[in-house]
């Protein structure tokens, strides 16, 4: 007799499905279930669900906890390069800073200022997703997000940094308040992840490390 396959959706190899990753990510970056949802596509009540669905998976107390956890997809980049059982060694390696990698800037509608940036100024585009659009400034990359009302002046630091858990345990030693642990914020084409972890200097204003992780 053919063996039957069982009912529903497969089973993972790892600790959260790749939807509850996505949601997972999402929350991580900063981002309220309602943002999620719009983002996603989907309603408020699958990303409550997704949520819950992690918190309970890693026998953690609430979405505050979530946001610092500091797990990756097992089939993660970043997690092959150097697993997180290595964290605490790490930690006592001392690192520099790289050069600022990335800087953030705040547009009316995406559209067009993708025409202004690409078409007039003549910068390189990289990529867009959703309302975020990318272009390279001479190894410098300009993030460009759409935000309701007016363009403020603001800017992210972005510092580049060839390993952001060590990097992120060394800082976290030394007493800086991260917002949430690394996490995945895309992956590329050809597998290349990008890993963000955002805290802010004495006076608030917000940083960032930044690492590409390829395959």
């Amino acid at each position: 007799m053919p063996t039957r396959r069982p009912r529903g959706r497969p089973r993972h190899d790892d600790v959260l499905t790749p939807a509850e990753w996505r949601i997972v990510n999402f929350v991580r970056h900063g981002l309220s279930n309602a943002t999620i949802a719009k983002r996603r596509g989907i309603s408020l009540d699958a990303v409550k669900f997704h949520v819950a669905n992690a918190i309970a998976k890693l026998g953690l107390a609430d979405r505050r906890a979530l946001r610092q956890w500091r797990g990756a997809p097992r089939d993660a980049a970043l997690r092959r390069m150097k697993t997180l059982e290595k964290e605490e060694a790490m930690a006592t390696q001392t690192t520099q800073l790289g050069s600022i990698g990335q800087i953030s800037r705040s547009v009316r509608d995406i559209q067009e200022a993708e025409a202004w940036y690409g078409g007039v100024l003549g910068l390189r585009h990289l990529f867009t997703f959703g309302k975020l659009a990318f272009f390279d400034c001479g190894g410098t990359r300009l993030y460009l997000s759409a935000e309701s009302g007016a363009a403020g002046p603001e800017s992210i630091l972005y510092f580049r940094v060839p390993d952001i858990a060590a990097k992120h345990a060394e800082l976290a030693g030394r007493g800086v308040e991260f917002k949430g642990a690394p996490h995945m914020i895309h992956r590329h084409a050809d597998g290349t992840e990008e890993w963000m972890a955002f805290f802010a200097d004495p006076e608030g204003r917000p940083l960032a490390l930044m690492s590409q992780v390829k395959a």
